[in-house]
Formats: structure tokens, C-alpha cells, sequence
């Protein structure tokens, strides 16, 4: 764990040029011109990585999720439980300001499918059990999370993981 692919580095300037480039004007109107002269890499280069700027956003937070894991000696990275909620809340408060600016764009759906790619690593045919609570998780922390982020992270790294430990803990009828 812990070292980065030859063009990660390359995959990461992309997917920061989108980022510098989406606070500037819409997705929809930055070209791959754009992006690639941004980033420094050839358009070969982007199509190669990547099959969409969303996918570019996606993968980017992959490796910030990585790199906090690395730098945080955060034990287990792929799946959740209670032990690691602390984790998830401060990284993704520490960067609120990305998270920000990837909701003002309308990309939500590349934070939602970097929680699949991070917590679903699993095949179809593996444990059931495991794949739906894997599956759980990765919808709710992502619906925790975005209601965190629309709220303008209202509450503490700490509180949001006393919260979520709250809910899977006390029966529904009972919050």
C-alpha cells in the first residue's frame, strides 16, 4: 500500500485541473483543450485515464481518501465500521473545500461512486451478507455526508461519527 502507479501522478494533474477549471465555469462548458493544457499532459494522455471529467473527479478522491489513510495510519480502508467513523469525518471535513466546489458544479454523483469504489471491493458472488452491509454503508455515508455538506458541515468530525454511531445503535423507532 502506499505507492502510487506511475501515472497516477499524471491522472491526479487531470483530475485537479477539472477541479481549478469547474470554479471557474460550468462542466459542461470545459473542453478536454482545457483541461489537458491545465494539467500539462497530452489529450492521449487524458483519453487514456479517463472516459469522462466526472470519472477524473472520482478517481481524485480516491487517492485523497489514500493519502489521509497513509498519513493517518488508518487501519482498515475498504470497508467501514464504528472504529474508522472518526476517520471518515475528519478527512472528509479536511477537504470540505473541494467537497464544496464539487457540489456547486452538480458532480455529487463522483463522490457517491468514489464511496462505491472505496467500500465495494467485493465480486457479486462473494458473502451476501457482507455485500449488502457493504453496500449499506456506502449509500449511508454517502447520504450522511451529503446532508453534512448541505448543511455547510453545521457539526463537528466528532459529532457526525457520535451521530452515525448513535443510528446504527438505537432502533429507528427510537431517534
Amino acid at each position: 500500500m502506499g505507492t502510487a502507479k506511475p501515472n497516477d501522478y499524471l491522472k491526479e494533474c487531470i483530475a485537479d485541473a477539472i477541479i481549478v477549471l469547474i470554479k471557474e465555469k460550468p462542466m459542461k462548458k470545459i473542453s478536454i483543450d482545457e483541461i489537458v493544457k491545465r494539467a500539462g499532459v497530452g489529450r492521449a494522455t487524458y483519453f487514456r485515464s479517463f472516459h469522462s471529467k466526472s470519472e477524473a473527479i472520482t478517481f481524485k478522491f480516491i487517492k485523497m481518501w489514500e493519502q489521509y489513510c497513509e498519513l493517518n495510519d488508518v487501519k482498515v480502508r475498504d470497508s467501514f465500521d464504528l472504529n474508522n467513523a472518526l476517520h471518515f469525518f475528519e478527512y472528509n471535513y479536511s477537504i470540505r473545500h473541494i467537497l464544496e466546489i464539487v457540489y456547486r458544479a452538480g458532480l455529487q454523483e463522483a463522490i457517491h461512486e468514489s464511496f462505491y469504489r472505496i467500500v465495494l471491493t467485493m465480486e457479486r458472488k462473494s458473502d451476501a451478507k457482507r455485500l449488502y452491509r457493504e453496500k449499506f454503508y456506502a449509500h449511508g455515508l454517502y447520504g450522511l455526508l451529503d446532508e453534512w455538506v448541505k448543511r455547510g458541515f453545521s457539526e463537528t468530525s466528532g459529532e457526525m461519527a457520535q451521530l452515525i454511531t448513535q443510528i446504527i445503535s438505537t432502533p429507528y423507532t427510537e431517534i
